[in-house]
């Protein structure tokens, strides 16, 4: 979308340049002025589809201006951004056919709601908008980190989605490590220390590419520079992630925090990972728990059993039972494979391509993507190759 700046704030037109840039489609600045006058007497040659009004350094006799100034733009969309909201000068705009009036300084996140409907009020509809999918542990060493980077390898790899893996451990975070030898140039906390900045090129710059389709933003590193994180930083790097991404998954990990709740609130399915046993079952009812005093709906959470093997003493009915929720998929027990895929840091489809787990795996994309991608064992074969080491 392009749009008319008319403001004589420089810092201003550079702040909305930036969440501009960082919107998909972008909002691209395309013209400044510095006045309604200005505006008015310099007309674009060709017309913006939004005007951008900073009406804080306009006097009450300049009112007649904006009127005029629309219909020099007839098909162009108008915002108007104050710092003192003049009742005339309201009453003027609001003829004129400006909706979206808002306060400075600049809240983001309602600036982007408000250029969301104007879009849509134009009929202009977003490259993407991704699916945000997180992964929690009910106990330590349930397995949701293998699975999380494993499934968003597989999701990328499988379904040919642009997948990203956002790690929320804090500075004890390793997801990288499951997929990757690489280091990570830059971390969450990194991000967040840089959020004015955020955009998609910025985001895609600071991942560990796994694939060309498949990146991880590793989790802070160092414990003081998580002071700069706030909750709300998770609101612009989703939001990005979402213009930019088919799907996000969210490596949560055990402990919640405002971080990690922040992004929870944000998911579109929470997957609790956890083994059929009593204090996995005991810890995901707690959690549960959680989420229910949240207000989080029961079909947004779907349980995941790891390590799973039949004929045990706990049945999955006995857990469903006990945590008052259907499990949605399993995976199997398959020890060498899982464990030689961590200690090489490389995804298990690449190593073990017939493996039970990678199966597992490619049935859960299946089941999250609604698309098959194990039609029959001969297009398994052709996505990953007939033999093991091929």
């Amino acid at each position: 979308m392009k749009a008319l700046m008319i403001s004589k704030d420089s810092l201003l037109h550079a702040e909305i340049a930036a969440q501009g840039s960082a919107r998909m489609p972008v909002l691209q600045l395309v013209a400044s002025r510095n006045g309604l006058r200005d505006a008015v007497e310099r007309q674009l040659p060709e017309p913006p589809e939004l005007v951008i009004l900073d009406a804080s350094d306009t006097d009450a006799e300049e009112g007649e201006l904006v009127e005029r100034l629309s219909k020099q733009y007839l098909s162009a969309s108008f915002m108007l951004l104050t710092r003192d909201p003049q009742q005339d000068l309201l009453i003027r705009a609001m003829r004129a056919g400006m909706r979206e009036v808002m306060q400075l300084p600049l809240e983001h996140r309602a600036f982007h709601d408000a250029m969301d409907r104007i879009e849509i009020a134009a009929g202009i509809s977003p490259v993407r908008e991704g699916k945000v999918l997180a992964f929690i542990s009910c106990k330590g060493g349930s397995g949701a980190t293998f699975l999380s980077t494993n499934f968003g390898y597989a999701l990328a790899a499988l379904a040919d989605k642009k997948v990203l893996l956002i790690d929320l451990h804090g500075q004890f975070g390793d997801a990288t490590l499951y997929v990757s030898d690489q280091k990570p140039a830059m971390t969450l906390s990194d991000i967040c220390a840089q959020i004015s900045r955020m955009d998609g090129a910025f985001l895609d710059s600071c991942l560990v590419h796994v694939a060309s389709n498949f990146g991880v933003l590793a989790a802070a590193d160092d414990p003081h520079q998580t002071v700069a994180m706030k909750p709300e930083h998770m609101d612009d790097i989703l939001r990005v992630a979402r213009q930019h991404y088919d799907f996000v998954v969210l490596d949560v990990g055990r402990q919640i925090d405002a971080i990690s709740l922040r992004a929870l609130d944000q998911a579109d399915t929470i997957y609790p990972v956890l083994q059929l046993a009593l204090p996995d079952i005991r810890d995901g009812r707690r959690l549960l728990d959680i989420f229910r005093s949240l207000g989080y709906p029961n079909e947004r959470t779907r349980l995941i059993v790891n390590r799973y093997e039949k004929g045990g003493k706990l049945r999955l009915m006995d857990l469903e039972q006990a945590l008052g929720a259907d499990v949605v998929h399993t995976v199997p027990n398959d020890y060498l494979s899982a464990t030689d895929s961590v200690n090489q840091g490389i995804p298990v489809l690449q190593l073990s391509r017939s493996s039970a787990v990678a199966r597992s795996l490619a049935e859960l994309v299946d089941l999250v993507a609604a698309r098959r991608v194990l039609e029959s064992k001969g297009l398994f074969d052709r996505i990953f190759g007939r033999n093991e080491g091929g």
